[in-house]
């Protein structure tokens, strides 16, 4: 099968059990392969064998039945492209242990910069999203906590630390979730982040965009705020090691020592794999990060 997609750790891994990737995607009639498909049986009696382990599955016994049983009903087949990512999802979820940690930041100055900045982003032809400030402030932090901007071997023996830093955008589009990485955003200023944010979600919008800018992330940012919600447990993408979820900020009664004022609290949950990170580091993390949109000079620095 042409065109053929695994990890590095995936290909590995194949290689020790002896399995022929390219004859084993033909077999599953499928592009992408993942640690999972490599426990699929091999060899005489295959398909009896994955007959008998389906038979016996609690999740096959209870989401393969009629069930125009209970009442009307239409079915509309899966996309390639979803089927990849549910794949990807469920062995990222079975696979690694992860903890979310939830935290708020106060970003008063940060909207009063931005707003200060509107003139000048009309000007340019730019909108300046807070998705652009909370992509550089992410990059500041995984520059002062390198372990977060790691990935974790598949044998749990080794931390590849990297030496750059991508963000991936988790983009929802018709036809499924795609994440393009900006890349170097600790080295560009807002105006640059902006504007690659935008051209990144547009093409994503239109699948324009090439494999070459949809890995390779030292962590990834999924933002709910423009559709509603006050936290979620966002799925770590593996290789990476954690992720961000962002949803909508709401005023908040904050109380400033003589009265409660209202503040724009931005809601933020944090998953990450925990073989990897800790409670404490997690939280002295975020610490980090909240400080950074609270006063956006910071990230600047």
């Amino acid at each position: 099968m042409t065109n053929l997609v695994a990890s590095p750790s995936v290909r590995a891994q194949a290689r020790e059990q002896g399995i022929d990737l390219a004859a084993l995607a033909d077999k599953l009639g499928r592009s992408h392969l993942t640690h999972d498909d490599l426990k699929q049986p091999s060899g005489a009696g295959a398909t009896e064998a994955t007959s008998a382990i389906a038979a016996t599955d609690d999740g096959a016994r209870y989401w393969d039945i009629d069930h125009s049983q209970y009442g009307p009903v239409h079915s509309e087949p899966t996309s390639r492209f979803s089927q990849v990512a549910a794949q990807n999802l469920g062995a990222a979820n079975r696979l690694i242990p992860q903890v979310t940690h939830h935290d708020r930041a106060d970003v008063s100055a940060l909207e009063r910069f931005r707003a200060e900045l509107k003139p000048e982003a009309k000007a340019r032809g730019i909108k300046l999203t807070a998705l652009a400030f909370q992509a550089k402030a992410l990059a500041v932090a995984l520059r002062a906590f390198p372990k977060f901007n790691a990935s974790l071997s598949s044998d749990g023996k080794t931390l590849t630390f990297k030496e750059f830093v991508h963000i991936g955008i988790a983009v929802d589009t018709p036809h499924g979730l795609m994440v393009p990485a900006v890349r170097d955003v600790d080295r560009k200023g807002l105006w640059q982040i902006a504007s690659e944010i935008a051209d990144l979600a547009a093409r994503a919008q239109e699948r324009k965009v090439s494999p070459e800018e949809m890995g390779g992330a030292s962590m990834t940012i999924t933002n709910l705020g423009g559709i509603g919600g006050s936290a979620f447990t966002p799925i770590v993408n593996p290789p990476e090691v954690a992720i961000l979820g962002i949803t909508k900020a709401e005023l908040t009664p904050v109380w400033d020592g003589n009265a409660f004022q209202p503040v724009p609290m931005l809601p933020l949950d944090l998953s990450y794999d925990h073989r990897v990170i800790n409670g404490a580091e997690a939280a002295r993390f975020m610490v980090h990060f909240v400080g950074l949109l609270a006063d956006p000079r910071r990230m600047m620095i």
